[in-house]
């Protein structure tokens, strides 16, 4: 049981890793053809590589055979993880800028272990209360490091409304890892994965019809290569490999380790950003990794 605990915390961490390659292929295709196009083909390809792996390692193609509470459950975490909170993300850094939201985005694991308290009974223990806080104080140091190099003098608008939708993307982040947990239970980590996706696909087509980009979504932005391949690669780190080990970790140990666990991306982040598009690192960002690092051992110490 430890034993696979330790594995489920070690997935979280995995994580973290593949959403940093993700991250990286994401913002090139997002600049070319926008968050929606991005958000609608990563969760349709990734649809169809859980069906492919589903197929091959469980003869199913299709979760078919999942119960309704399932459906439900991890149907209401696709939209509220996939589609709600990821309007509100990419609104909150066009209203008041990446420093200030992602900073937000690090105290998701904070409403993850207060909602898994009140809504499901789960208590973390209070070596992993005290490297969950030692993670995030990590995870801020960097955050805050990197936003204001990065920031060249410009000013940000702290508009009240801004403030809201990057406070209501962490909350709804949180809630969504909440439902999986419920809606998981001891169902296949892939077809679950794979309910969040297929009902994910049709949030953003209605997103798309309703704001009038459907067309451009569909039949232009598969023609423009420099956006479609980062697109899928993206897709396989993301919400695929991703999170399929997100899934896999919240259903074997406390879904508030694994939310700490997976906000280490900024930190993992460091490496990919150096090798391969070349930024320079602060030293700061280095301790503010160590930080973290110390903070996420602390959950391995049972």
């Amino acid at each position: 049981m430890i034993a696979m605990e330790k594995f489920a915390l070690l997935s979280a961490l995995g994580t973290a890793v593949f959403w940093s390659f993700s991250a990286i292929f994401f913002e090139d295709a997002s600049r070319k053809v926008g968050a929606l196009a991005v958000n609608f083909w990563k969760v349709v390809f990734a649809f169809l590589f859980l069906a492919m792996t589903g197929l091959i390692v469980r003869g199913v193609p299709f979760p078919y055979d999942a119960s309704l509470r399932a459906w439900i459950f991890l149907g209401i975490s696709g939209i509220i993880g996939f589609v709600v909170s990821d309007y509100f993300l990419f609104n909150a850094y066009i209203l008041i800028g990446s420093r200030i939201t992602v900073i937000f985005q690090s105290l998701t694991p904070v409403f993850t272990a207060l909602f898994a308290y009140l809504f499901i009974g789960e208590r973390m223990r209070s070596m992993r209360l005290i490297g969950m806080t030692v993670t995030i104080a990590g995870i801020l140091l960097v955050v805050l490091t990197r936003s204001k190099q990065n920031q060249k003098q410009r000013a940000e608008n702290l508009s009240a409304k801004g403030l809201l939708f990057a406070f209501l993307s962490s909350v709804f982040q949180a809630g969504a890892m909440i439902f999986s947990k419920v809606g998981l239970g001891d169902y296949s980590v892939i077809s679950g994965t794979q309910i969040r996706a297929f009902i994910a696909i049709f949030g953003f087509a209605i997103n798309a019809i309703i704001i009038g980009k459907m067309r451009f979504v569909i039949r232009e932005v598969p023609k423009m290569r420099e956006a479609f391949i980062p697109t899928i690669e993206g897709s396989v780190f993301g919400p695929f490999l991703g999170v399929a080990l997100s899934l896999f970790s919240m259903q074997n140990t406390q879904v508030g380790a694994t939310s700490t666990l997976m906000a280490l991306t900024p930190i993992v982040i460091i490496v990919p950003s150096v090798l391969i598009l070349k930024q320079k690192i602060h030293l700061l960002e280095i301790v503010g990794a160590g930080i973290a690092v110390c903070g996420a051992a602390l959950f391995f110490l049972l």
